[in-house]
């Protein structure tokens, strides 16, 4: 069950740290009003997050 639980994590902060990144570099500039919109630092932000998420998951995959 925490493995399944850790791979759900590990996706979530992988979509949303994706999307910061996108944000932060001014990819995606949805919602009109966020304040991460071409903000480098939320570009870092996001790719750390997503690292994380990626990392995470595959902690998960290899656990037993």
């Amino acid at each position: 069950m925490l493995r399944y639980l850790l791979q759900v994590l590990g996706i979530a902060l992988f979509l949303s740290g994706g999307l910061w990144a996108l944000q932060g570099l001014g990819i995606v500039m949805w919602p009109a009003e966020s304040f991460m919109l071409a903000q480098r630092e939320w570009a870092l932000y996001g790719s750390l997050t997503a690292a994380l998420g990626v990392a995470l998951f595959w902690l998960a995959r290899t656990r037993r």
